[in-house]
């Protein structure tokens, strides 16, 4: 039988990452309560579980400050970008190609730091040994112009493809079915879809955004806020990071407590399946990497495609802001 542990095992475990380096008590105290006590957060039920950290979080948000930690599964647009964009949401999890997108179409956002690396594979019937041979294929994405679709779009471009001429994109809600019925060659796979493929024995894995260069060498999720709640309550902003980045830590001292949390919070249904997710992703990379570094080279691919006019640079200027990770960083020393 599976052993989850207990909330109280989990809240000790989190309170002990809070005491880690300089923190804590004695920091919240220089920087004063929080503006607002107030947060709304992303949430994806069944769908996300690289997300896990965040629908985990909500404890060390309690204990940051905040009474009113809400999660929003749905508002204007498919994606968390857009519920952001419409100040839905006030934090968003997701891909730096989706953050860019709404920079470059306007959105008052502000990227803030990177959480992990790692948490998408591309994953083809066993005819494809490599993204070249994409070409001619049909490819599977939820939707278009969704985040995966984005993503898969810059894979190709990088390897001399054309992503809209040569590449066949068809739209399915299951590609993980679509692919064990030969309705498509292959889909870039987001959890519990990796791990769920491993235990049909669909397919292999042609890339693995964990190991495989150049994309693991930058961020796959990062966390940004509307430039109005960064500017209107920076405290409360600074907390929000510092509670979602201790989370991030948690999956890497203890991955089965933040899993039985997600399914605990009915935001995943298979504890093994996030468990493996949590371990299969990079969560404790935020420290060492650059989060610029992510937001330059994905909006420079983004460009090269034709998906954004905006260069990098100005991406950068308009939608980051990394001054509440800088402060968290010294505060929360390894």
């Amino acid at each position: 039988m599976q052993t989850w542990g207990t909330r109280r095992a989990f809240l000790a475990r989190a309170a002990a990452v809070a005491a880690v380096g300089v923190v804590a008590d004695g920091a919240k105290s220089d920087e004063g309560p929080p503006e607002t006590l107030s947060v709304r957060l992303p949430a994806f039920p069944n769908v996300s579980d690289c997300q896990a950290p965040l629908y985990a979080s909500r404890d060390l948000l309690l204990a940051e400050g905040f009474t009113d930690v809400s999660f929003v599964d749905s508002g204007t647009g498919p994606d968390s970008a857009d519920w952001l964009a419409h100040g839905e949401i006030d934090f968003d999890w997701n891909f730096p190609p989706a953050h860019i997108r709404s920079i470059d179409g306007g959105a008052a956002i502000r990227v803030l730091a990177g959480m992990h690396v790692g948490c998408l594979e591309l994953i083809a019937n066993r005819e494809i040994r490599g993204v070249p041979d994409l070409k001619g294929r049909k490819v599977g994405v939820d939707m278009i112009n969704g985040s995966p679709h984005a993503l898969l779009r810059i894979m190709a471009a990088y390897v001399g493809l054309d992503p809209d001429e040569d590449l066949s994109w068809v739209t399915s809600s299951d590609p993980v079915q679509a692919l064990a019925d030969g309705e498509i060659d292959a889909f870039l796979a987001t959890p519990p879809q990796p791990q769920a493929a491993r235990d049909m024995r669909l397919g292999h894995v042609i890339v693995n955004t964990s190991v495989d260069r150049p994309w693991s060498q930058y961020f796959c999720c990062m966390l940004a806020t509307s430039d109005n709640y960064a500017r209107s309550y920076p405290v409360a902003t600074k907390r929000v990071v510092r509670a979602v980045l201790k989370a991030v830590d948690l999956c890497i001292t203890d991955p089965p407590q933040i899993a039985a949390e997600a399914v605990r919070g009915g935001f995943a249904a298979n504890y093994d399946l996030v468990l493996r997710a949590l371990r299969d992703g990079r969560y404790g990379v935020w420290r060492e990497y650059d989060p610029e570094d992510s937001l330059r080279f994905y909006a420079l691919r983004m460009q090269e495609t034709g998906a954004t006019s905006m260069n990098p640079q100005k991406v950068i200027h308009r939608g980051a802001d990394w001054s509440f990770l800088n402060e968290v960083k010294r505060e929360l020393k390894a």
